[in-house]
Formats: C-alpha cells, structure tokens, sequence
C-alpha cells in the first residue's frame, strides 16, 4: 500500500487534516496558496459576505478557470515544453 502522509491545511478560516502522498504535498500548498489568495481577492471586492459565500465565489471561479483550459491538469513547464514540440512538428509538416 502507498504511504500517506498526514497534512494540515487551511482554507479560508478553518484547518484540515488530509493524507496525501509525500510527491502531491507541494501541488496541494500551491493550491491551497490560490485559493486563500482569491479568498482574500473575493473578500476585498465583496465585503459584508460570509465565508462559506467566499469559498463558494472560489469554488465557481476555480471550476471554471480549470475548464477554461485546453488541459486543466498540465503545469505550465509542461504546457511550453507540449506547445514547443507542436510548433516544431508544424515546421516538419
């Protein structure tokens, strides 16, 4: 069985205990550093809201960014080095 191991997150103002793998762990604080930081963005542009409305406003804007994307899994590394080989192909043909 894979090791998991304990994290402690925080969105908005509450803590979270998740396992995860050891490889994910920076994939999930970048992450969870995008999501406080719109919490904090929604906050300043929406004042008077709870933070459940704040999570949510995230939630939406965060599903929609990843579906925006042609490939909502890939880095940025990743996505240069695929548009690279794609122009490189274009030439050859």
């Amino acid at each position: 069985m894979t090791d998991l191991i304990p994290i402690n997150i925080v969105i908005g103002d509450r803590t979270y205990r998740i396992k995860s793998l050891a490889k994910d762990e920076e994939v999930i604080r970048k992450t969870l550093k995008t999501i406080n930081d719109k919490i904090v963005e929604f906050k300043t542009a929406f004042s008077g809201k709870d933070m459940q409305d704040y999570i949510a406003m995230v939630l939406i804007w965060y599903a929609t960014e990843a579906s925006a994307d042609t490939h909502p899994g890939l880095t940025k590394e990743m996505t240069d080095a695929l548009m690279k080989m794609e122009e490189q192909l274009d030439k050859m043909l």
